[in-house]
């Protein structure tokens, strides 16, 4: 090691190559080093030349190599280029930085201090947000011009022209959602404005191709996802799938409703206020969602209004909750549906109040769809071997 007059490194995230050559120009030094190994090698080495591409971070081990005794020398990339070998790789490349750093037309970098650095990048953010303001005024401007709303130039203009371009929007929407008569009847539902009835309407083109509510929802992603294997059920987070939109716009309205009914505010039903003592807020939003994606299904294909809680079932005992049929039904309906386990205690109690969800809408008997009163084909064999 002491007759290393050079040194070339080919730098990366976790692999350094290092290429070193003695007087004769003879490589005397082949190593492949990790990130942790690249200071307590350089240590123990007599001060020496070591070269580097001026690239990524390249200005960091300049440092940390200087602060060791050694002479780092910054190379730009392109002029290495002409003296690595045919073949590129990490050992060619770092004994192209060897052979580069002995020209003697050769140009180097300097090497920058920490404090040149951030001053650097506070100058190249600044550079990047003006280019973002730019690219984005323009496309502003752009949209804008479609519908015929122009603004003079700078860039004062553009907050007035965003008014004007929201508001003309909205008033657009709120026309179209008044001029639509099923727009009208979804927008009655709690947690559905007319933004997202007006949506649901122009995204739902044949509602009838559901088979019921539950399908609905699951095409929303509002249900949960199935990790089922050796006849077990086990259901996960909701699946995200669909329309990501209109998912949105349900579980937003449903959480301003949560927020409203734990404010103490507003008409709230008796099943969300039980429902939240038990659940987090979040997980009450995406329940609350799923059941108005189900009634908002069956105002869809039934043409019916939305009807609130029904007050002869609350005399009787019983809670009717809100939505297209007056059948009664049990507070954690719609939560079992989403989290409880098929064949469980949880499930099995609420199968009954589950089935109740869709307002008497068609399902289908699978194990997947939690609650209903079908039983799954894993529980018919059982009771087959039972009797055997």
């Amino acid at each position: 090691m002491n007759d290393l007059i050079r040194i070339g490194m080919d730098t990366s995230k976790s692999v350094f190559v290092l290429h070193g050559v003695d007087a004769a120009e003879r490589p005397v030094l082949r190593k492949t080093l990790r990130r942790r190994q690249v200071i307590e090698f350089f240590a123990k080495l007599p001060p020496t030349q070591v070269g580097l591409e001026a690239c990524g971070a390249a200005h960091h081990w300049a440092r940390e190599l200087g602060a060791l005794g050694h002479e780092v020398k910054l190379l730009p990339a392109q002029r290495v280029k002409p003296y690595v070998a045919r073949n590129k790789n990490d050992t060619a490349d770092a004994e192209g930085i060897c052979e580069a750093m002995s020209r003697q037309r050769m140009t180097f970098v300097p090497v920058k201090t920490a404090e040149q650095q951030a001053a650097l990048m506070l100058a190249g953010m600044r550079d990047q947000l003006v280019a973002r303001r730019t690219q984005l005024s323009n496309t502003i401007r752009g949209y804008a011009a479609e519908f015929g709303l122009v603004a003079a130039k700078g860039l004062e203009k553009i907050e007035p022209l965003l008014a004007r371009i929201t508001g003309k929007i909205e008033a657009q929407l709120l026309a179209w959602h008044r001029q639509n008569e099923l727009s009208r009847r979804l927008a009655e539902i709690p947690s559905v404005g007319p933004i997202g009835a007006a949506l649901m309407v122009m995204k739902v083109a044949n509602p009838r191709a559901f088979r019921s509510g539950r399908d609905f929802a699951a095409w929303l992603g509002l249900t949960p996802k199935d990790h089922s294997t050796g006849g077990k059920q086990r259901l996960g987070v909701i699946t995200r799938a669909g329309d990501e939109a209109l998912r949105r716009v349900l579980v937003l309205g449903a959480t301003a409703v949560i927020q409203q009914v734990r404010r103490g505010r507003g008409h709230s039903s008796l099943w969300l206020v039980a429902l939240l003592k038990r659940k987090p807020p979040k997980l009450a939003a995406v329940a609350l969602a799923n059941k108005t994606a189900r009634i908002a299904w069956k105002l869809m294909v039934s043409g019916e209004r939305y009807r609130g809680a029904c007050a002869t079932e609350v005399t009787h005992g019983n809670v009717c909750f809100e939505g297209a049929s007056s059948q009664p039904r049990k507070p954690g309906a719609v939560l079992a549906a989403v989290k409880a386990r098929p064949g469980s205690a949880a499930a099995r109690r609420t199968g009954n109040a589950t089935a109740g969800l869709d307002g008497g809408c068609a399902r289908r008997p699978t194990t997947i769809a939690v609650g209903t009163k079908k039983r799954s084909m894993v529980e018919q064999r059982n009771e087959s071997h039972g009797h055997d």
